[in-house]
């Protein structure tokens, strides 16, 4: 086969991740989906405000309840990437960017099954699940990224140092698992991982905050009072409809992490056991249980069918007739395709105030849940002062008890509220607390199906 089809036909990776590009932008609706969560706008704003002053913020600008007060970019590289491609771009450029990052993920995780030693036909088996489970937090948030990180972490090859020592470099910057490099000393010999590990974690103080990026981390990953009240840091609910593939994920994890147990692959079981734990008490981890839980479940069940030599043997010239293509030439025209043919991108509008912003009140201390909070900053361009939004590190523990307090109308809500003197109030259509205005003597100013916009008497 000549070298330029190669280039051109592709292997079952470079077909998955197309494919997964496609899925995410048009079935999944990614250009809509991909920003069901607030936090997008202020991270597009905050790297659009790095582009335009050359600095990095050190306190908080957005906020009439937390202004001035000292706050950690901790992800302002990626930012700064997302505010570069909308300022050129738009969101429409935002969410091709993302898409293609899990994409890049698809192909990076196959990668992984071929490195560990899994097997051609089980790793289709598997992709279903890989999608099933991370769509859940397909998102245009920096964490998308940092699944490329974990992915290149899990490959048992050693890079060389200055590589390792870049790719830890750059991922402290763009968001805070960066910790999680230190899977790359996994396969390593003694001497060899323990100057790995000493490089991974000195590399990341070349970060904008130095050794006070570790502290914050620490603290906030520690503040379990802190985390009981973030939504994405709770149980994922196994009773929800299509959580049957997400409970399959993670039963494969833990045969996959039993049977490497038994073969004598002990940091394979013991990455098993602590990544399976992060999932079950945390739905942000659920992903993680996917990218790199099932292809450790692969090895270890190739390596146990050694009963069924002509199903591995199979699997074996698949794969090694796959292996004869890349179709890398394909990615730039496939991106080019899906920039022509995707649809516009926009926050949803069934899900955020679009209709309702027109109608606010150009001054004022508007009070608005933080799932607002964040597309009142990109919609505002970062201009009009917000009083809450998904930076729950900034906010601290006690804002958000106070916060759930008024929400849920608890005893003493009445005062939280007032002690914030808010002339306005922009709540969802279903939420007890609009009500409750009225009955105090707010009036109502606008409403729709989303969004119900008050005033104070």
């Amino acid at each position: 086969m000549s070298r330029g089809l190669r280039w051109w036909l592709p292997d079952l990776a470079m077909a998955a991740a197309l494919v997964t590009l496609v899925y995410c932008l048009f079935l999944f609706q990614g250009t809509r989906q991909l920003f069901r969560d607030s936090d997008a706008g202020w991270h597009i704003r905050n790297g659009e405000a790095i582009l335009a002053t050359g600095t990095l913020p050190r306190t908080d600008p957005w906020s009439f309840t937390r202004g001035g007060q000292p706050w950690f970019a901790w992800e302002w590289l990626s930012d700064l990437v997302s505010g570069a491609i909308h300022h050129s771009l738009g969101l429409k450029g935002v969410a091709l960017f993302y898409a293609a990052a899990i994409a890049a993920g698809v192909w990076l995780w196959f990668r992984l099954h071929w490195a560990l030693g899994g097997n051609f036909l089980i790793a289709c088996a598997m992709a279903p699940l890989l999608l099933s489970t991370c769509n859940i937090h397909w998102l245009a948030r920096p964490h998308v990224l940092s699944w490329l990180g974990m992915l290149w972490a899990m490959f048992p090859a050693d890079p060389g140092l200055p590589r390792i020592a870049l790719i830890t470099a750059l991922w402290a910057n763009v968001h805070p698992s960066f910790f999680f490099a230190a899977l790359r000393a996994v396969n390593l010999r003694p001497a060899r991982c323990v100057l790995v590990l000493a490089v991974i974690a000195v590399v990341p103080l070349l970060n904008p905050y130095g050794f006070r990026l570790y502290v914050h981390i620490w603290h906030y990953l520690t503040d379990r009072e802190l985390l009981s009240r973030i939504a994405e840091f709770q149980s994922f609910d196994f009773h929800t409809e299509g959580s049957g593939q997400i409970i399959a994920t993670l039963l494969l994890g833990i045969i996959g992490g039993t049977l490497a147990m038994t073969q004598g692959r002990w940091r394979h079981f013991v990455i098993a056991l602590a990544v399976t734990a992060m999932a079950l008490q945390s739905a942000r981890a659920l992903p993680l249980a996917a990218l790199l839980l099932l292809p450790i479940a692969n090895a270890s069940i190739t390596a146990a069918l050694t009963a069924f030599p002509a199903f591995l043997s199979y699997g074996k010239n698949l794969r090694t007739f796959d292996a004869r293509f890349n179709g890398f030439a394909l990615v730039p025209l496939v991106l080019l395709a899906m920039w022509k043919w995707m649809p516009a991108a926009g926050f949803p509008a069934d899900q955020f105030p679009v209709a309702a912003y027109p109608h606010l009140p150009a001054q004022g201390r508007l009070f608005a849940p933080d799932k607002y909070g964040g597309y009142l900053i990109y919609r505002s361009a970062g201009q009009r002062k917000v009083f809450f939004d998904g930076r729950s590190d900034l906010y601290g523990a006690g804002f958000l008890k106070r916060y759930g307090r008024m929400m849920q109308l608890r005893p003493g809500w009445r005062e939280t509220f007032d002690s914030f003197g808010f002339t306005d109030a922009l709540v969802p259509v279903d939420a007890p607390l609009g009500p409750a205005l009225l009955q105090l003597g707010w009036r109502e100013t606008y409403r729709d199906k989303v969004a119900v916009l008050l005033q104070a008497p």
